[in-house]
């Protein structure tokens, strides 16, 4: 039998776990059950009644968490030369196109985000293979792919998020620190949860925000009552 830290049973004591939360106590809660050294990411898990298979009710977009994520996010514009600088004073952490595809080519990807232009799309089709199955592949729906590159790659590092529904119809997603005030992770979540039942398929029938679980690394998830968002 697998025992407990005295860390993560502390953690449980304060925590109810048969209980569903208010998003307020949620956002409070997970600051206290939280004990690692570091400060730790808040992350949101929304179960939502789709099935992802189907296209009708496939749930993907983006949304701006109004006090951003907390993390220094690194921006890579794959753009044509005449729109480098404007990358780069818009915040770009990398700016150029033909090396940088090199680089992706050998196995370079240290990066969150990639932006890029549509006429350059192109060139870019075949790093699918390596971008992919890392969330990395541009795509005009998230508004990655765009000619306003100045004010994409801005939104990004303000706290622009995207999202998509995975195989089990849970949506996951970094909303902030575990230093953040409670009211910031609380406004944070609820622009998200909100995003998503505005974004509701019409092909999906019955409840549709199922559950919902507030958690920072390594700490127990909190169930929160998805009456206190809806």
């Amino acid at each position: 039998m697998a025992t407990i830290s005295k860390k993560r049973k502390s953690a449980l004591e304060k925590l109810d776990t048969t209980k569903s939360y208010s998003l307020t106590e949620a956002s409070s809660l997970v600051k206290e059950v939280t004990t690692t050294k570091f400060d730790a990411s808040v992350d949101l898990a929304v179960r939502l009644g789709v099935d992802p298979r189907k296209a009708n009710q496939m749930v993907r977009g983006v949304v701006s968490l109004p006090h951003g994520t907390g993390k220094d996010i690194k921006v890579l514009a794959l753009v044509t030369p005449d729109k480098e600088a404007e990358a780069r004073e818009a915040g770009a952490d990398y700016a150029g196109l033909d090396e940088y595809i090199e680089k992706i080519k050998n196995g370079w990807t240290d990066i969150d985000v990639i932006i890029t232009m549509p006429s350059v799309m192109g060139k870019i089709g075949p790093l699918g293979r390596v971008l992919g199955p890392r969330g990395l592949m541009p795509n005009p729906k998230t508004g990655t792919v765009t000619m306003d590159v100045a004010k994409a790659v801005k939104e990004v590092k303000a706290g622009k998020i995207d999202f998509k529904v995975d195989r089990y119809g849970i949506i996951h997603a970094g909303i902030g620190k575990v230093s953040f005030e409670p009211n910031k992770i609380k406004e944070n979540a609820e622009e998200l949860i909100k995003t998503l039942i505005r974004m509701k398929p019409s092909a999906s029938k019955g409840t549709y925000v199922k559950s919902i679980t507030l958690s920072s690394t390594m700490s127990p998830g909190i169930s929160i009552d998805s009456k206190s968002v809806s």
